[in-house]
C-alpha cells in the first residue's frame, strides 16, 4: 500500500493544507474547555453577566472558525483522495493493458475488475479520511492531556493511565482485522466471478433448468463470505464498546476525585467542567479513531491487492527492431515451435514447424482443444513461445516492437466483441481515419453491407453493449469487415464463420480471394468446406501436426482430416436433401 502513496505527489498542497486546517479546528475545539471554565468560574459564579455575553460570543466565534476549518481541511482532502484514485486507476488499467494474455489469465478478469473498481472505492475513502483524520485524533487526544496538566496534575494523571490502556486496545484490534479484510475482498472476488457468470450465461442456465443449482452454488459461495465478514464484524465491533467503558470508567473517576478536590477548594467547578469536557473529547477522538482504524485496515488490504497488480510484470519483453525493409521469402514462419500456457501444465502445442508465403491461404482444422487457437495466437505475440521461433516477415516476432508487429498481423478472435457505439465507431477501431467509403468496402467484403445498410440508421446505427442487438452471423461479419480495415499484410480468422450459413461463408471467401491487395490469409475453422481451396491447410491433433498439404492431397494422406471431410459432407448431404 505505501508503494501507491507515490500518487499523492501531485497533490503536495491539498495534502498538506488538509491536515493543517484540521489541527487548526483542533486548536479552536481544545479552547472551548476553557473558555467554559471561565464563563462558569467567572460568569455564572460571580453572577457576571458581562462575562457571561462576552464568553458567549467567544464560544461562537470559536465554533464558526472551527467549522469554516472543518469545510476547507474536507475540501483539500476529498480533492487530494479524488485525484489520488484517480491517477492510479488511470496507471493501473494502462499497466493491465501491458500484461500479456497469459499474465490477465492468470489474475482473472472479475479480479482485476474487483481492483479497479471496490478496492479502489475503498482506498480513495481510506485517502480522505486519513488525510482528515490520522493527526486530528491523536492531536486532540495529547493535546487534551497537555491541558488536562495545566488545570491540574493530580487530576491529569488520569489521562495518562487511559490513553496508553485505549490504545493498546485499539491497535490490538487493528492487527488481528487486516489479514482477515484482506480474505474478505478475496472471497468478494469469488462471489463477483458467480454472479457475472450467472449474469452473463442466463439463457444458458434457463435452457438447461440449472437456475436452481446455481443459486445453492451462489448461496453457498455467498454464505462463506458473510461468515467470514461476521467473524471480523465481532472482533472489530469491540472496538466502540471497550473504548466507551474505558473512557466512561475514567470519567466516573476524574468527576469523584474531581468532587473532593472541589469540596477541598483545590480545584474550581469550571476546572472540572473543563477536564470532563477534555475527556469526553478524547472518547470521541478515539471512537473516530476506533472507525479510522477499521477503515484503514480495508484501505491497506485493497491498497495491497491493487500493488500486488502493478508487481505483475509482463513474461513478455516488447522488442524495438522496427518493420523489414526487405521482402522475405516466407510471410509466416515457424520452426519447431512448442508452447504450454503455465510451467506446470502440459504442451498445448508440440514441434510445429511451417511457412506461409505472401498471399498464401492457409486452412487450420482440428478436433475441439488441439490447439488451433492458441497456434494462431502465437503469431501476433499474444502469447510466447516455449521452445522454438515465430517469424513475420522474416523477423523473429520477439524483436518487433507490439505496435509494429499487430500493423502487420490483424486478428478476428474466436469470439466477436463489439462495443457500445455506432457502425463507423467500432469499425474505425480498424482504423482510426477510415472514411465511410473505406468502411463500406470492408462491409461490402466481409459481406456485412446489405444488413447495414437496410438499417434505417445505415453506418450510424448504434450498437448495443456487446452487439447484443445484432445476431452472431451479423458480429462476426462486422469484426471480419474490422480487421480487414486495419489492411494488414497478415489476416487470422479464428474460427469467425462459425456462425455464418454456408451461402454466406462461400461468398465471404470469394470475396477474400478476390481483393485487390492480396494478404497472407490463416482461417481457423471446423468446416472443411471453408478451407478446401486454401493452398495449405495444416491438421492438428491433440497439439501436434499430423498433416500438411492442399484438401485433395491430405484426403489421400491424412486420416484425421479424410474423418472430419466425410463426416461434415454427409451431413452437409443431408441438409441439402
Amino acid at each position: 500500500m505505501k508503494k501507491l502513496l507515490r500518487y499523492l505527489k501531485n497533490y503536495k498542497k491539498e495534502s498538506i493544507l488538509g491536515p493543517l486546517f484540521k489541527l487548526v479546528e483542533v486548536v479552536f475545539e481544545l479552547t472551548v474547555p476553557l473558555v467554559m471554565a471561565s464563563l462558569i468560574d467567572d460568569g455564572i459564579g460571580k453572577k457576571d453577566y458581562s462575562h457571561i455575553v462576552t464568553m458567549f460570543g467567544v464560544l461562537v466565534l470559536l465554533g464558526v472558525l472551527g467549522l469554516t476549518s472543518a469545510v476547507t481541511a474536507q475540501f483539500f482532502a476529498a480533492k487530494a483522495a479524488a485525484g489520488f484514485a484517480k491517477d492510479v486507476k488511470h496507471d493501473l488499467f494502462a499497466h493491465i493493458q501491458t500484461l500479456s494474455f497469459a499474465e490477465i489469465d492468470k489474475l482473472g478478469t472479475d479480479s482485476l475488475i474487483t481492483r479497479m473498481t471496490s478496492d479502489m472505492n475503498q482506498v480513495q475513502t481510506g485517502v480522505n479520511m486519513v488525510l482528515r483524520l490520522l493527526l486530528r485524533s491523536p492531536f486532540v487526544v495529547f493535546g487534551s492531556m497537555i491541558m488536562a496538566f495545566t488545570i491540574d496534575v493530580k487530576a491529569a494523571l488520569i489521562f495518562v493511565v487511559t490513553i496508553p490502556v485505549l490504545t493498546a486496545v485499539i491497535f490490538g484490534i487493528m492487527l488481528w482485522c487486516i489479514p482477515r479484510f484482506r480474505l474478505v475482498q478475496e472471497h468478494l472476488d469469488a462471489v463477483l466471478s458467480k454472479t457475472r457468470e450467472n449474469l452473463t450465461g442466463a439463457r444458458v442456465l434457463r435452457a438447461f433448468c440449472k437456475e436452481e443449482n446455481e443459486i445453492e452454488e451462489f448461496n453457498d459461495i455467498n454464505e462463506t463470505l458473510t461468515s467470514l465478514q461476521k467473524h471480523v464484524g465481532r472482533v472489530s465491533v469491540l472496538m466502540n464498546p471497550v473504548t466507551y467503558i474505558i473512557i466512561n470508567c475514567a470519567i466516573a473517576y476524574l468527576i469523584w476525585t474531581g468532587a473532593i478536590e472541589v469540596s477541598k477548594g483545590i480545584l474550581t467547578q469550571g476546572m472540572v467542567i473543563a477536564l470532563y469536557n477534555y475527556m469526553s473529547q478524547i472518547l470521541v477522538e478515539l471512537i473516530k479513531l476506533a472507525n479510522l482504524i477499521i477503515n484503514m485496515t480495508k484501505c491497506i488490504a485493497c491498497g495491497n491487492r491493487i500493488q500486488s497488480v502493478f508487481e505483475v510484470k509482463s513474461s513478455m519483453v516488447e522488442g524495438s527492431s522496427a518493420s523489414n525493409e526487405v521482402a522475405h521469402e516466407y510471410m509466416v514462419e515457424m520452426r519447431d515451435v512448442s508452447f504450454k500456457y503455465s510451467e506446470t501444465s502440459g504442451e498445448v502445442l508440440e514441434h510445429i514447424s511451417f511457412t506461409a508465403k505472401p498471399g498464401q491461404v492457409i486452412g487450420i482444422i482440428g478436433g475441439t482443444g488441439s490447439g488451433k487457437s492458441s497456434l494462431v495466437h502465437l503469431i501476433p505475440r499474444y502469447y510466447d513461445v516455449t521452445n522454438g521461433q515465430v517469424l513475420v516477415d522474416g523477423v523473429d516476432v520477439k524483436e518487433y516492437a507490439y505496435e509494429t508487429l499487430r500493423s502487420k498481423v490483424s486478428v478476428c478472435l474466436q469470439k466477436s466483441v463489439l462495443f457500445r457505439g455506432t457502425i463507423r465507431e467500432n469499425m474505425q477501431w480498424g482504423r482510426k481515419n477510415a472514411t465511410d467509403e473505406e468502411i463500406l468496402e470492408a462491409l461490402t467484403i466481409a459481406q456485412a453491407k446489405d444488413f447495414v445498410m437496410e438499417k434505417k440508421e445505415g453506418l450510424d446505427f448504434v450498437v448495443a453493449q456487446d452487439g447484443k442487438n445484432l445476431s452472431g452471423g451479423q458480429k462476426q461479419r462486422l469484426t471480419i469487415a474490422r480487421a480487414l480495415l486495419q489492411q494488414c499484410e497478415v489476416l487470422i480468422l479464428d474460427d469467425t464463420s462459425s456462425a455464418l450459413d454456408y451461402a454466406t461463408d462461400a461468398a465471404l471467401r470469394k470475396a477474400l480471394r478476390e481483393m485487390e491487395k492480396r494478404i497472407t490469409l490463416f482461417v481457423v475453422s471446423q468446416r472443411t468446406s471453408s478451407i478446401q481451396h486454401a493452398d495449405c491447410i495444416l491438421v492438428l491433433d491433440d497439439g501436434n501436426l499430423v498433416g500438411k498439404g492442399t484438401h485433395e492431397e491430405l484426403l489421400k494422406q491424412c486420416e484425421i482430416y479424410r474423418e472430419i471431410h466425410e463426416s461434415q459432407y454427409k451431413k452437409e448431404a443431408q441438409n441439402e436433401r
